[in-house]
């Protein structure tokens, strides 16, 4: 049997003893496509697109200018063109990226040292200790979007608050170039106000699986008991139910090796040829290496996961002596995998990429905390 679900202030008072932490994530603002328009003067203003504009390229990043053409991360280049005629593509620089993106962490190492970098534009911060007295949480943040700023000629998003959901959530309340405080005892209020396609990990399937079910906000999920939760959502509904409200006990963890970076695509038709296969293929590598080169990582070991029709999973692998050069290998590697699989005795529902055996992925982060100065305010 269930129990009922707890209040927003049960939830505060399972910290009361231990004091809350004070979390600040935070999330560098159309990341890739600001540094273009900072380092080209005519760029700025004007709808830009980081990526490719070849007829299988992919949109790595958009400025905000493009975005209110709804231009997106992930979107086929060709689409993005059609969306906003005005488009201009600039390829990417990834060591540009990389070399801010250490600045950038080197900002947040003066505040504290517990840092998760989630990739070259957006981390979680632990600022519980304050480390150098200044006093509260949402002070130090407004003081490292400040320095970022100075020293980058770039803006960020701060989200201030007790845990790393509602730290992630806020970040994107007030984009760009904004701050969002959600402070002890409010977080079961603000997610229930959300839609739950803003919560952290709800992709697009997710949504159509919640909408079946008549759930679209933060409390719609909060009126769905955890075992029915379990029966829809597997291994995420405990997750789901937390997150309802307002609760994440995960720590800030600076030494996070990251494991893998890849995607999956589910498609509308099965598909059975390999022509359709391979074209379908070369949509995902562009759409993998670009989160590759946003986690700042290279690796050894390609995978191949297909989905037939009849929901059996085939994988196949190919592990190199070295790091991956680059994007075209990536798709070399990957198209050998699958034409070693064809023909197939079934159609394809469902196809992934994903790079392994990381190394790199930005400068470490300093495990230990340093002597706290007291509990800090938010």
């Amino acid at each position: 049997m269930e129990h009922p679900a707890e209040s927003a202030s049960e939830a505060a008072s399972d910290f009361a003893g231990a004091g809350f932490r004070k979390i600040i994530h935070i999330d560098m603002d159309a990341f890739y496509a600001s540094v273009e328009q900072r380092d080209n003067p005519a760029l700025r203003g004007r709808p830009v697109a980081v990526g490719g504009a070849a007829a299988r390229g992919v949109v790595a990043a958009a400025s905000y200018e493009a975005r209110a053409f709804g231009v997106r991360s992930a979107m086929p280049s060709t689409r993005a063109a059609r969306q906003c005629p005005d488009l201009v593509f600039v390829p990417p620089r990834f060591d540009v990226y990389r070399a801010v993106s250490r600045q950038i962490h080197a900002v947040f190492r003066d505040y504290t040292a517990l840092i998760e970098p989630l990739s070259l534009d957006e981390a979680y911060l632990d600022v519980t200790a304050d480390q150098r007295g200044i006093g509260s949480a949402t002070r130090i943040a407004e003081l490292i979007r400040g320095r970022i700023r100075a020293d980058t000629g770039l803006t960020a998003s701060a989200g201030v608050s007790y845990n790393k959901f509602l730290a992630k959530l806020a970040s994107d309340q007030n984009k760009p170039d904004g701050i969002c405080v959600i402070r002890p005892g409010d977080g079961a209020a603000f997610v229930e106000r959300l839609p739950v396609k803003r919560f952290h990990g709800v992709g697009p399937r997710g949504v159509e699986r919640m909408a079946a079910l008549g759930v679209q906000t933060g409390a719609d999920l909060r009126a769905i008991p955890l075992d029915i939760l379990r029966r829809h959502f597997g291994s995420q509904a405990d997750y789901l139910y937390r997150a309802a409200r307002g609760i994440d006990l995960r720590a800030v963890e600076p030494d996070r090796p990251r494991k893998s970076v890849g995607g999956e695509r589910t498609f509308a038709h099965d598909i059975g040829s390999g022509p359709a296969l391979r074209e379908a293929l070369a949509d995902i590598v562009g759409i993998v290496w670009a989160r590759v080169e946003k986690a700042g990582v290279r690796g050894r070991t390609v995978t191949l996961k297909l989905r037939t029709a009849d929901f059996q999973t085939l994988t196949r692998a190919r592990s190199l002596h070295r790091a991956v050069a680059g994007e075209q290998e990536f798709a070399d590697l990957g198209r050998e995998l699958l034409d070693a699989l064809l023909p197939l005795r079934q159609p394809v529902r469902l196809m992934g990429m994903t790079l392994s055996a990381l190394d790199g992925g930005g400068d470490p982060a300093i495990a230990s905390a340093p002597e706290g100065q007291g509990s800090l305010p938010f």
